[in-house]
């Protein structure tokens, strides 16, 4: 292989392996908690947090003996049993170390000074994509009410359980005059209830721009779709056609108006990485290093032969079910507001950043390979198609089989 061919073929597979270093496993979509927290002020001026947390990882991370504590025992029993009512009366038989749980690891400071929490009322239960939830209000008294110098900081999950390996706290707030989302995990533990608009957007913004690299399924597809594309035109093209999609379902999904069970997202998911892969497979078989010419005679308008427009309408129709993936990552259930369709559309912002600037990085390359040697393209494209077409059948199974 000559050294002009060798340079582009390492900068490529260097890129790609960079890439897929940045990235977590596909297990990145299961094995996560999300706590949600509604936060308020109450009509005595107060602070109400109404927490919503995963019921059986909260009463297995709350039993302070493992599986002999009597909190654990009632919990599990009840949980198997798909009992609601029994659920509640678990967790509020033994509601000193629930809320001692809670309380140890979520916390509201005004002014800098820690708030008391107080319980409201008993534990209540309800379901959250699919599964039991458990909810707990807390009224906390402050020194500082009314000054908006609130922070909320929230060390829910992962405990001593293990088979968690993150958690995210979803935070709505109408607080003071101030109204808005926060989302917390590991990285960012907190926020101010008084932040202004730039440190908002840019807690969305990177939101969206991590769900995408550490989502090892849609940085696959994406990687999928740049082998798949002959012609800059066409990777833009169907680059557009799938944020187009994942933006329709996933604003509707988010706002509540569209339910779709993750059960049967996230297999369509691995399926449509798959089929995006297998298709460029199918299109290069027979042709050797030929390469269809996607420009029309006069050099101007874009075209597409029959098999190029279905493969668009195929990403478009992929691209909807991920846009529910990236809804279901978000996980904000509140009422409609513009605050939080800015949130939203900042999210999304995040996500098409990320997904331009590895098309940006990668497609050139692929460009640079193809003019000095086809063949060498031709191989690189296929070897990158076959192992994402791979993986996602691998993936399917799983995820069908799991469900």
């Amino acid at each position: 292989m000559s050294p002009r061919v060798r340079r582009p073929l390492l900068a490529l597979a260097a890129a790609v392996l960079i890439l897929l270093g940045l990235v977590r496993p596909a297990a990145a979509h299961g094995f996560t908690s999300t706590v949600y927290a509604h936060v308020t002020t109450g009509g005595d001026g107060s602070l109400r947090t109404e927490l919503e947390l995963e019921y059986d990882l909260f009463v297995v991370s709350a039993a302070d003996a493992g599986s002999d504590d009597p909190l654990f025992r009632a919990g599990t029993d009840a949980f198997e049993a798909g009992d609601a009512e029994a659920q509640a009366a678990a967790l509020d038989a033994h509601r000193a170390a629930a809320v001692r749980y809670v309380t140890e690891r979520f916390s509201v400071t005004a002014g800098g000074t820690t708030c008391e929490p107080v319980p409201a009322g008993t534990f209540r239960t309800g379901r959250e994509e699919g599964v039991p939830y458990a909810l707990l209000a807390l009224d906390w008294t402050c020194p500082e009410h009314g000054t908006g110098e609130y922070e909320v900081r929230s060390g829910l999950f992962p405990d001593s359980e293990g088979y968690v390996k993150g958690t995210k706290t979803i935070v709505t707030y109408a607080v003071d005059g101030h109204t808005g989302s926060a989302a917390l995990d590991a990285g960012h533990p907190s926020f101010s209830i008084s932040q202004s608009w730039a440190q908002r957007f840019w807690e969305f913004f990177r939101l969206g721009a991590e769900h995408l690299l550490t989502g090892t399924d849609h940085i696959l597809f994406l990687l999928a779709l740049i082998a798949g594309s002959r012609r800059p035109r066409e990777v833009v093209l169907a680059a557009t056609g799938f944020t187009l999609a994942h933006s329709v379902t996933f604003l509707l999904a988010a706002l509540g108006l569209v339910d779709v069970p993750a059960g049967l997202v996230e297999p369509v998911i691995a399926l449509s990485i798959a089929v995006v892969a297998g298709w460029h497979l199918w299109r290069v078989r027979g042709r050797g290093t030929q390469a269809t010419d996607l420009r029309a005679p006069d050099g101007n308008r874009f075209t597409l032969d029959r098999a190029g427009w279905t493969r668009l309408c195929v990403v478009f129709c992929f691209g909807l079910v991920h846009g529910l993936g990236f809804a279901g990552a978000l996980g904000i259930e509140a009422a409609w507001s513009w605050t939080l369709l800015w949130s939203l559309l900042v999210f999304n912002i995040g996500i098409e950043t990320v997904q331009l600037a590895v098309i940006a990085v990668l497609f050139p390359l692929l460009l640079l390979l193809g003019r000095r040697s086809p063949k060498a393209a031709l191989w690189a494209t296929g070897a990158l198609s076959a192992g994402v077409a791979a993986m996602g059948l691998v993936w399917f199974v799983q995820r069908v089989t799991w469900a």
